[in-house]
């Protein structure tokens, strides 16, 4: 393959940071609206200078490399000319007093008006250029103006060697694009051949990415869907048609199975530099997450090592968290800090949902105005519809605010008023909680007066955080004004896609906006990327997420069935049997008796999922008296981390004895584990997997009635036949799995229900216990 000469784009400020930035990693509260205050100071100052004073003045140059091109761009904040000389102004806004600044003398800063002056006198044949720093305090609005009158070989000589320091990178970058485009033109299929329906998979999702448009692939457990997904992707990336491959996913399994897909491809032959995003509180050195120079020995000079840690770790292609990790303390560097730089030179990047959409969380270096165009992989994209619910809803509580007023009180009396407003309006709406028998007040609109009343605090609390002055109570108060602001910024794209929840119980108050449709905030996240491929084995039915998820109207769809033998699966539907709520008491009994004549046909590792824990424990009481020589395990909704790992390394041990499991649908048990073998027989599904009735889900039921006319649909059934779909996953994960499956409910007897089931599952409905026998019997055979 001939190598194609890389083309690099940067912006001036960015190149200027990259070479001089030195000093500590500091994380000084600035205030939500800094960057509007710095705009409209820059622009109340440029219109303040004389006549011929033009701002925003664009330069751009281009530096021709044998192996690659380097376009350098970027707005000079403003060009002044007289007859005899030129002036080139760099305008910046802080909050720290003039004096520092003075004395400071950034070389960023003066770094970055230097560039521009060498630009400006390379574009226009000028021998010499005044170059300007100017500083306005953002509170006082005074102004420092500093001036340097340098010659075109001073600027020159400057510009020049801020070159050639990037330069050294940038050819070290050159050379690795052209070796891993070539790797990747290379790159065979890393198995020996495709399973069946992973080759079609992967052709249609490098179409997708070939012609910039959306996938939406529901793909049967055991096609290999992550290698499927990315193997194509990197093809793509080598050809040049996208920057970079973003991998997302919602659970450690899926971010496991990416890096492992990597590694295998990595095995023959690829070259390809991914890093994966950590979140800041698991990577951490300290034990609470401080980027204070004063408290964390990596905060401090760190921008003065992380060019050499740079360089150091980009002599290994995987930078998976224990490389991070281990390269940051080498080099005693904050190790969430460079994750985020490696995003930047990365070709791939693995992480959670919340930094391609979370709008509090979101990756500015991946999907900001100067950066997108690249593939988006959406794991398990079945999660996203309520994950990004929740990430474009905000909350608020009462106790935090009446925990802070406490610490206010004395050091902070003004600010201890003001967020007593905010307490009394969150009071007026738990009397109106109290004044409704659910305890539940819903309004279509957004609180305005308590949004009113938050936005009062957050500017009072804004002007007293900007100090940066330590005090006992000052991490609580930013806790909340983070919160705060969240909801007051949720507030700001109110639409009637959204719900105001608030909710009493005693003296506490919870007040919710709540986003029921997130197709609209999630159109605008996939307008960032290139193309997006959104694959699960539970995407049924295709128009429901393609609605949900704010997909293309003309997006791909591809439905995969299971690629193992049809017959290693047996499914059954006890459709005798009712499950609902009003009914449980009642069939308990049956319940049970249909669990014990199943388990006790085979000796064997089983699951079973019911909709909610309370349904669980009253099975697991009777199922105890009936059968008490079988061994069960219960999930709790307390379960730490090692009580979880516990549960499931009982089904590693070898089948001496029948093992029951207890699981809710959609919880830990319910996706992303793999029991292959014998680890598991059969799986016991309770229920048609509801969502429980809500104040939440009865709004989207309302919601989405009226928008679409199928709001039951929207809100109850197919979030709870994908709950089904992926509790029944568990089962068979290999070619010679086998296993049987149990549906118990009357609803599987009806079409609407049964018309959403795999067509290879052959469904079996029981009438007796003598023919459940004969048929359990006869498959064990």
């Amino acid at each position: 393959m001939q190598a194609i000469n890389p083309t690099f784009t940067i912006a001036v400020r960015a190149l200027v940071e990259h070479v001089l930035r030195s000093g500590d990693l500091r994380s000084d509260f600035m205030g939500a609206a800094r960057a509007e205050e710095g705009l409209r100071a820059h622009q109340r100052l440029q219109r303040q200078r004389p006549e011929g004073y033009e701002a925003e003045y664009p330069v751009r140059l281009e530096v021709v490399q044998p192996d690659f091109t380097l376009s350098i761009g970027g707005r000079i904040d403003g060009v002044l000319r007289s007859a005899d000389a030129v002036m080139v102004e760099e305008i910046k806004s802080t909050l720290r007093p003039l004096s520092e600044m003075e004395a400071e003398s950034s070389p960023v800063h003066w770094g970055q008006a230097q560039c521009y002056a060498y630009m400006l006198a390379h574009q226009e044949q000028l021998d010499q250029v005044a170059v300007q720093l100017t500083y306005v305090h953002l509170e006082s609005g005074k102004v420092l103006s500093q001036v340097r009158q340098q010659s075109v070989s001073e600027l020159t000589e400057f510009f020049d060697d801020l070159l050639w320091r990037y330069l050294q990178w940038l050819r070290r970058l050159a050379l690795w694009i052209n070796l891993r485009n070539q790797s990747l033109a290379a790159l065979p299929f890393p198995f020996d051949g495709y399973r069946p329906g992973q080759r079609e998979m992967a052709v249609e999702v490098f179409r997708a990415i070939r012609d910039g448009r959306q996938l939406l692939v529901q793909a049967a457990t055991g096609i290999g869907k992550t290698m499927a997904a990315l193997y194509p992707a990197l093809k793509a990336l080598g050809q040049g048609l996208v920057p970079k491959v973003v991998f997302l996913t919602a659970r450690t399994t899926g971010r496991l199975a990416a890096e492992a897909a990597l590694r295998a491809l990595a095995q023959k032959g690829m070259r390809l530099k991914w890093v994966t995003v950590t979140a800041k509180e698991k990577i951490c050195f300290n034990a609470e997450p401080t980027c204070s120079p004063e408290l964390c020995p990596y905060a401090r000079g760190h921008y003065d090592r992380l060019n050499p840690a740079l360089e150091a770790i980009f002599a290994q292609d995987a930078f998976d968290r224990e490389t991070i990790e281990r390269t940051a303390r080498e080099h005693r560097v904050c190790p969430f800090e460079f994750a985020l730089e490696l995003v930047l030179w990365a070709d791939g990047v693995i992480g959670d949902y919340n930094y391609a959409f979370d709008p509090t969380a979101t990756l500015k270096r991946l999907f900001g105005d100067e950066a997108g165009g690249h593939a988006l992989l959406v794991d398990e994209a079945h999660n996203l519809a309520d994950r990004a619910r929740e990430m474009f809803s905000a909350q608020l509580s009462k106790a935090p605010i009446l925990a802070l007023r406490r610490l206010l009180k004395e050091p902070l009396p003004s600010l201890y008023r003001t967020l007593g407003r905010v307490h009394s309006a969150m009071t007026a709406l738990g009397r109106q909680c109290r004044e409704r028998e659910e305890g539940v007040w819903i309004d279509k609109r957004a609180p305005e007066d308590l949004v009113a009343r938050l936005q009062t605090f957050l500017g009072a609390a804004e002007r007293w955080l900007r100090r940066n002055q330590p005090a006992p109570f000052r991490q609580e108060l930013l806790h909340f004004y983070f919160d705060g602001l969240r909801f007051v910024r949720t507030a700001e794209q109110y639409s009637p896609a959204y719900a105001t929840i608030a909710e009493g119980r005693g003296k506490e108050v919870q007040v919710k906006l709540f986003c029921m449709d997130p197709s609209e905030p999630l159109r605008e996240c996939w307008r960032r990327c290139r193309a997006a491929v959104l694959f699960s084995a539970t995407l049924t039915p295709a128009d429901y997420f393609q609605t949900i998820l704010g997909c293309q109207a003309d997006m791909g769809r591809l439905d995969l069935a299971s690629p193992f033998p049809a017959e290693n699966l047996a499914v059954f539907a006890a459709a005798n049997i009712s499950t609902l709520y009003r009914d449980r008491e009642t069939s308990c009994a049956a319940v049970s008796h249909a669990i014990g004549n199943l388990v006790s046909q085979r000796r064997g590792h089983y699951l079973l999922f019911f909709p909610s824990y309370d349904y669980l424990a009253m099975v697991h009481r009777r199922f105890g008296d009936d059968y008490p020589r079988i061994e069960t395990l219960v999930q709790t909704p307390e379960m730490a981390e090692g009580e979880r790992d516990a549960f499931l390394a009982r089904f590693s041990e070898p089948v001496s004895q029948t093992l029951v499991g207890f699981a809710v649908m959609g919880g830990i048990f319910g996706e992303g584990i793999d029991l292959k073998g014998e680890r598991l027989t059969g799986v016991v599904i309770v229920g048609v997997g509801l969502p429980g009735i809500g104040p939440e889900r009865e709004l989207l039921r309302a919601y989405y009635t009226q928008a679409h006319g199928c709001g039951f649909e929207f809100a109850y059934q197919y979030p709870g036949i994908n709950r089904v779909l992926q509790a029944a996953g568990r089962l068979i994960r290999s070619e010679t799995d086998r296993g049987v499956v149990l549906l118990i409910d009357r609803r599987y007897a009806q079409q609407r229900y049964r018309s959403l089931l795999p067509a290879s599952w052959r469904l079996q409905s029981l009438t007796n216990d003598a023919a459940f026998q004969r048929r359990i019997a006869a498959f064990w055979a």
